[in-house]
């Protein structure tokens, strides 16, 4: 990979990792489903007047829309605005890994290799850790539960992506940004209320308006736009690796800015999260190497 291409991947793995502690900003000032209706309505108009809609079945693309879009960060958001930090949703999220290999051995006929399950073995453990109650009641069990329900909505999501095959990416993600704003709404109507909806746009702060912009166009337009770049250029097993860096920003990034702190336990269960993704990325090419040394 070029230097520049380098720093570009850099550039993402910051701005998806500090998506996490923007989340919780956002939350501040807008209840969850609206943050979430507003969100998508930035990212996708006026985009889609200059970005062509990906080549694929309009019912695919509603799949992946209701799926990625409106049931992983009606999850996430939700989860981050009843007790789930921002450091550890950013890494309890990349569970999606594993939600997303299961989903594909079951519905694509993908096989399903040692490394594969060593890693989700490994991960499992590093996430029972990280649900037990530590002494602050930093995170809550709920906030945790709706964080792996958001994982199985994004894996669902990959899984419809492969199915339909070669996409564009930045095509697929604007135009699948239209899909959400009216679910999202609905459930905002429904869980929030007007009167809620009413109070938070009436008051909406500077600092809210930030946010909105920080997930509209650096996260979702700015990160997509430069990863769809990476994928176009190199192989996806060269690209996706980066990834795992997100965890490594979210966590830094929500100690330094919000104070928040892991329990030693937590600790524990991120290391052996972390561990259980390499091993599902690098384990079967390392067992590879060791049978032809």
């Amino acid at each position: 990979m070029s230097p520049k291409d380098l720093c570009l991947a850099l550039v993402v793995i910051v701005a998806w990792g500090l998506n996490f502690v923007v989340i919780k900003v956002g939350l501040q000032g807008l209840p969850p489903m609206l943050l979430g209706a507003l969100r998508f309505v930035l990212a996708s108009i006026p985009a889609v007047f200059f970005v062509s809609r990906p080549q694929m079945p309009l019912r695919w693309l509603i799949a992946y829309g209701m799926t990625i879009s409106v049931g992983q960060f009606a999850f996430l958001f939700h989860a981050m605005s009843v007790g789930m930090p921002a450091g550890l949703a950013s890494l309890v999220l990349q569970s999606q890994a594993f939600f997303t290999l299961i989903l594909a051995v079951a519905f694509l006929g993908e096989r399903f290799r040692l490394s594969h399950l060593g890693g989700l073995v490994v991960a499992g453990c590093g996430l029972a850790l990280i649900a037990m109650q530590n002494s602050d009641h930093s995170m809550t069990l709920a906030g945790f539960f709706f964080t792996l329900c958001a994982a199985s909505m994004w894996a669902l999501g990959n899984v419809i992506t492969r199915k339909v095959g070669k996409v564009n990416l930045m095509g697929l993600v604007v135009w699948g940004s239209l899909v959400p704003p009216i679910p999202f709404l609905l459930l905002s109507l429904w869980l929030e209320g007007p009167e809620t909806i009413e109070t938070a746009l009436r008051g909406i702060q500077l600092d809210s308006i930030l946010a909105l912009v920080y997930l509209a166009f650096v996260a979702t337009m700015l990160g997509y736009g430069i990863w769809s770049r990476l994928l176009s250029r190199y192989p996806a097993n060269q690209v996706a690796p980066f990834s795992l860096m997100v965890p490594v920003v979210g966590i830094s990034a929500s100690s330094v800015l919000l104070g928040e702190r892991l329990s030693h336990l937590q600790m524990a269960g991120a290391a052996l999260v972390m561990f259980g993704l390499l091993v599902n990325v690098y384990g079967a090419r390392l067992w590879q190497r060791l049978r032809l040394a």
